[in-house]
């Protein structure tokens, strides 16, 4: 889900749950960084019972190293940030950005649909 700049993304989250909820009910647990800790946790847990489990820095952390689980995002905006559309923010409506976002991720399915499958590694 896209939405304004003007929205706080703890606010934004909840627009996200509000949805997410909706389409996928057997959700339970749902990772997130530090900028949503907080209220949000408690929220999220009243409101659905799901579990906002926050990934934060590893103790003792010295500089970049990539987190558990938060890789999988960074990897996904840099799978959007291919598309030339995306790599910048030219749509006006929080719709299009929407729509833009979900042909890119059709584009990169059909993709690695149409690739014929890889060999198994040895172990």
């Amino acid at each position: 889900m896209v939405h304004s700049a003007a929205i706080q993304d703890r606010d934004g989250a909840k627009l996200v749950f509000f949805k997410a909820a909706a389409l996928f009910p057997t959700i339970t647990l749902v990772w997130a960084d530090g900028g949503y800790a907080g209220k949000l946790v408690e929220w999220l847990q009243r409101w659905c019972g799901w579990v906002l489990e926050i990934v934060r820095k590893l103790e003792g952390q010295v500089g970049f190293q990539v987190l558990p689980k938060r890789w999988l995002v960074e990897r996904t905006f840099a799978w959007l940030g291919h598309s030339r559309r995306l790599s910048k923010d030219y749509e006006e409506l929080v719709e299009n950005s929407e729509a833009m976002i979900q042909i890119a991720m059709i584009r990169l399915m059909l993709q690695r649909l149409g690739q014929p499958p890889r060999p198994k590694q040895r172990q």
